[in-house]
């Protein structure tokens, strides 16, 4: 027995006999006919026990004993386990005391054994025929209470009276032991259970059971904490039994003391100095899958009843006593409303792996992708949906730029798929088969937010500028007006869009209306997201000046959450919902950097036991990808062309190459461990920009001060290189295999997690400085309710406390700070403002000008920035027809192939008026796009990624507008002695073929005491 819940029937106080003259009858009528009865008349279903109703398993298991168990303890089911050379068969059930919604975390575990092959009449009427035997324990060694009219007292006292805490204060040892049976454990597994009541054994002698863990193979829990996972004790015993088996010893405690060790008084520990257990069996658990088909099912069907026995072993006591009417009713009433036939069960069930069934029945659905993507663009009405999937066909040349040459908004589509009670997908729920109604609501507060001086999860973060409020000068009580906030919108149907009601167009910034974007959806009811214009402005009239904290100033990027009601033939289905990010542009919209937001959300979340590691390393999935992103960046930045592009000296994708780098012989393993140790590592390689990726980091400043000055891949990733570089991967590279390019080309199984995937690695992770679409706080589990998930903010509970002037370390690591739920706006409010000012800062070769020092030896492309969605340098439509032209000489073509112009070229040369320039310019600039390369040449690749659909006029661009090498120089903020300094970097930089930019560059300075 446990501790039922206040009942709450709703006809009245039931009439219940005295305690002191009908325990048995009163707690029957309390157990059985109010609290689980009052269950089943609510639609429980399957109707369940009155208590220890949250199964965490069932497993079966064999009873051994020992060849030499001496003949005075081979007693009833004993003696048939030592007459059993294999042992009996036993079924074991693992349970916690509450209901199954509760968490587990300190509830009180309960274990129920039903051995098969024990014949022989039973104390429960009408089991004379049946062959099994039961035992009952938990994870305490006493009971709360002493008798059955203690425990009928104490359960009217909560199912009646509506509370324990009376009897409770008048009972200090039962209130002691309830507290001390809410304890932790971590596995069902590795817990020590009694039997807690004592039991004859024999005609003359009394016992009581133990059950001791005697190991687990392997023995590693679930990776799944136990104050996050509500459900950790069944994931803990799933995760053990797959990778092996469990045993425990039985023990009996013999009664040596009759006063010490009464029998009827359940509250009293027998003293195991007094009476040390002795084992007699070894209960094993072979390695199995608990969620095999019909498994659970088989062991929620069981009754367990100690009076279910021979009488060898019979339950003694007035609590026993009591338990023989109470726990046979309530499987009678349970079996009976479940239509299971009210007999202990035949033969034990076999350990048998069924072919897997499909459950259609859907009972929970989730908006797909998780995170969804779009992206400004200034065409007054076209746009392209973003990608579905890893590599998406490429689009026919001129696909991202409308007739006008202005550049197309990046749409998302976002489903919703329905689940089976396994979390397996059954459907896409569209408008065939569901009723959607989609609700989004979206927000920009980046103005009324606070200042990106450096990523504030760093150590380094403690040494730079502080994070102020932006518009500091705006008043707390007039900030709101500093948020766009137009509201939710709703959507509902097919083919919908142009309505005003679809719009996020009354949102203001300063009492000035700007459009966040609008809600569309397709033929099959799927919502379609379109964010802002790329409109970015100032009520000041101030030029921008700053490339992150412009105050005055606001643009149209948004964030916010992603509903969806869905009903499918008038039953409410519950969804788990999504998040919309409105981003800037991407000018390589084919290309993904080598640590994408993917990797970098999955391997916080495999750190943290949310995602388990993958047990294989397929070097198509987890070590090809890295080495193509370095490859492909060749189109955007000229120093990676000649380190990684066609023809460089680390071509990973030449045939060869990649024949060789996909063999896990022997003969392979030097070329895989120069690769992998090329990877970045910041306790070996500190500030060094030679290793790989040469890519800026989130400490980005000049001088560099920190390793995180450059990036480095995940951890996870880092860790599949070195295990391929062992040559622990599959070689499963195929050249001839071409991926999915298209949702519907990937197995229906997959498309959910497809979607998440596809929409996250398109984004980056690389700098968070403070990055392109997303920054640091996507690498906080806090910040999710799943993974990939983002965890909604209740929009019915207070705002957030305010933070005070300045943001900092201590605020954002507190337990209401502002990387747990979230609200709409509170993703992209880390970003700059505006947007354009910090992609115009964004460029690769940054330089520093000390003039005590001089300059060092650098490359002037190396180390970058974005070039994924931010190209530095590219191939231009000039230089790729002569590349294709075949009727030229083969030097001038190949030279034409190596020449790489600046993207940003159209842009002015000095920095204030590039950053201002990109405000109103950036739909003119090109964008990379995929072209077939010539055929006459291998020197040449098969396909090439040229800068196209430029918008600004074709005539040659003035002196002022060639590639640019960007160098800091910290005296240009000197009014006095900056023009001197900047001349003089200028000169001593000596690059005759590059025009260079000098000045104070913000961006580059972000510590407090940099030079």
């Amino acid at each position: 027995m446990g501790t039922p819940e206040p009942f709450t029937e709703g006809a009245g106080q039931p009439q219940l006999p005295g305690c002191a003259e009908g325990a048995a009858v009163a707690l029957k009528q309390m157990f059985v006919d109010m609290t689980q009865g009052e269950r089943i008349s609510r639609g429980q279903e399957p109707a369940k026990r009155p208590v220890f109703l949250k199964p965490h398993g069932v497993a079966r298991g064999m009873l051994t004993v020992s060849p030499d168990l001496p003949p005075e303890l081979r007693l009833g089911f004993l003696q048939r386990a030592h007459e059993q050379a294999e042992g009996l068969t036993a079924w074991v059930r693992f349970s916690s005391d509450t209901v199954p919604g509760a968490p587990d975390l300190k509830t009180t575990l309960g274990l129920g054994i039903k051995l098969f092959g024990v014949p022989g009449p039973k104390l429960l009427e009408g089991d004379n025929e049946a062959t099994t035997q039961d035992l009952l324990l938990q994870n305490h060694d006493v009971f709360f209470v002493d008798t059955a009219q203690d425990m009928c007292e104490f359960t009217k006292a909560g199912v009646v009276d509506g509370s324990y805490e009376p009897y409770l204060r008048d009972h200090p040892v039962t209130r002691e032991i309830l507290d001390a049976m809410a304890k932790f454990e971590e596995s069902t597994l590795t817990a020590t259970y009694w039997g807690v009541l004592p039991y004859a054994f024999g005609s003359e002698r009394f016992v009581k059971y133990k059950l001791v863990p005697a190991g687990c193979e392997p023995g590693d829990p679930a990776a799944v904490p136990a104050d996050e996972d509500p459900t950790y004790l069944s994931a803990d015993l799933r995760h053990r039994l797959a990778a092996g088996s469990a045993a425990f010893d039985l023990m009996l405690q013999f009664r040596t003391d009759p006063e010490r060790m009464p029998l009827d008084k359940a509250t009293v520990r027998w003293e195991e100095s007094g009476s040390v257990p002795v084992k007699v069996a070894r209960l094993t658990l072979q390695k199995q899958d608990i969620t095999a088909r019909g498994q659970a099912a088989y062991g929620e069907n069981l009754a367990y009843n100690p009076w279910h026995s021979l009488v060898e072993h019979r339950p003694v006591g007035s609590i026993a006593e009591v338990r023989r009417t109470v726990y046979r009713a309530s499987a009678e009433q349970r079996r009976d409303v479940n239509g299971i036939p009210a007999t202990e069960p035949g033969p034990a069930r076999p350990q048998i792996t069924p072919p897997p069934g499909r459950d259609t029945r859907i009972v929970r659905a989730a908006v797909h992708p998780a995170i969804g993507v779009a992206r400004v663009g200034d065409s007054a009405q076209e746009y392209f949906l973003g990608p579905e999937v890893d590599h998406p066909a490429a689009q026919p040349t001129g696909s991202y730029k409308d007739d006008t040459g202005a550049l197309k908004r990046q749409a998302v589509r976002f489903r919703v798929y329905g689940y089976n009670a396994a979390g397996e997908p059954v459907a896409e729920l569209t408008a065939d088969n569901a009723d959607l109604r989609w609700t989004v609501h979206v927000v920009n507060s980046k103005a009324a937010w606070y200042q990106f001086q450096l990523a504030l999860d760093i150590p380094e973060a403690a040494g730079a500028m502080e994070s102020n409020l932006r518009n500091p000068d705006v008043p707390a009580a007039q900030r709101s007006r500093l948020v766009i906030d137009p509201g939710s919108r709703s959507v509902r149907g097919r083919n919908r869009s142009g309505k005003p009601e679809y719009r996020f167009d009354t949102g203001t910034f300063m009492e000035r209306p700007v459009y966040l974007g609008e809600l569309r959806t397709d033929d099959s009811g799927r919502l379609i997201f379109l964010g802002g214009r790329g409109v970015s402005a100032t009520v000041t009239g101030k030029p921008a000046e700053d490339f992150a904290n412009n105050d005055g100033w606001h643009d149209d990027v948004s964030d916010g959450p992603v509903t969806a009601e869905v009903s499918i033939a008038g039953r409410s289905i519950p969804v788990d919902p999504g998040w919309v990010v409105t981003a800037p542009p991407s000018y390589a919209p084919e290309l993904t950097s080598v640590r994408t937001m993917y990797d970098l959300m999955r391997d916080v979340f495999v750190t943290n036991g949310l995602l388990p590691e993958p047990q294989q390393v397929s070097f198509t999935q987890e070590v090809l990808p890295v080495l193509r992103r370095l490859c492909e960046l060749q189109w955007v930045n000229q120093g990676l062309a000649a380190q990684f592009g066609h023809g460089g000296r680390e071509h990973f994708l030449d045939p060869d190459r990649l024949v060789a780098l996909a063999d896990p012989s022997p003969a392979c393993r030097e070329l895989r461990r120069q690769v992998w140790l090329m990877m970045r590592d910041y306790d070996r390689d500190g500030t060094s920009p030679v290793p790989w990726p040469a890519i800026y980091g989130d400490g980005m400043s000049l001088p560099p001060q920190t390793p995180r000055h450059h990036v480095t891949l995940s951890s996870l990733q880092y860790r599949l290189l070195e295990r391929w570089a062992r040559g622990d991967f599959i070689a499963d590279y195929d050249p001839q295999a071409v991926p999915p390019v298209s949702l519907d080309d990937v197995p229906f199984s997959q498309r959910p997690q497809t979607l998440d995937r596809a929409a996250l690695s398109f984004c980056l992770a690389d700098a968070f400085h403070p990055g392109c679409e997303l920054t640091w706080p996507m690498r906080h589990t806090s910040l999710y309710s799943g993974p990939f998930r983002v965890r909604h903010r209740d929009p019915s509970a207070p705002p957030p406390r305010p933070y005070g002037p300045t943001l900092t370390q201590d605020a954002i690591r507190s337990f209401d700070g502002p990387l747990h739920s979230q609200g709409a706006g509170d993703l992209t409010r880390w970003m700059a403002v505006p947007w354009q000012t910090d992609t115009a800062s964004c460029k690769s070769g940054y330089e520093f000008l000390a003039l005590t020092y001089g300059f060092g030896p650098y490359d002037p492309y190396l180390p970058t920035f974005w070039p994924a969605r931010v190209p530095n340098q590219v191939l231009a439509e000039e230089e790729y027809e002569i590349v294709v032209d075949t009727s030229r000489p083969m030097t001038e073509r190949l030279a034409a192939f190596n020449k790489r112009r600046s993207w940003l070229r159209w842009l002015p040369g000095d920095y204030s008026g590039s950053i201002n320039a990109m405000v109103t310019d950036f739909g003119k600039l090109g964008v990379v796009e995929r072209r077939p390369g010539p055929t006459d040449d291998p020197r040449f690749p098969a396909e090439i990624l040229v800068e196209s659909e430029v918008s600004f006029p074709r005539e040659p661009a003035p002196p002022a507008l060639r590639n640019l090498v960007s160098v800091h120089v910290p005296l240009g903020a000197d009014p006095v002695r900056g023009p001197a300094a900047m001349a003089t970097a200028v000169t001593m930089a000596d690059l005759p073929d590059e025009m260079v930019s000098a000045g104070f560059i913000s961006k580059v300075k972000r510590f407090r005491h940099s030079r």
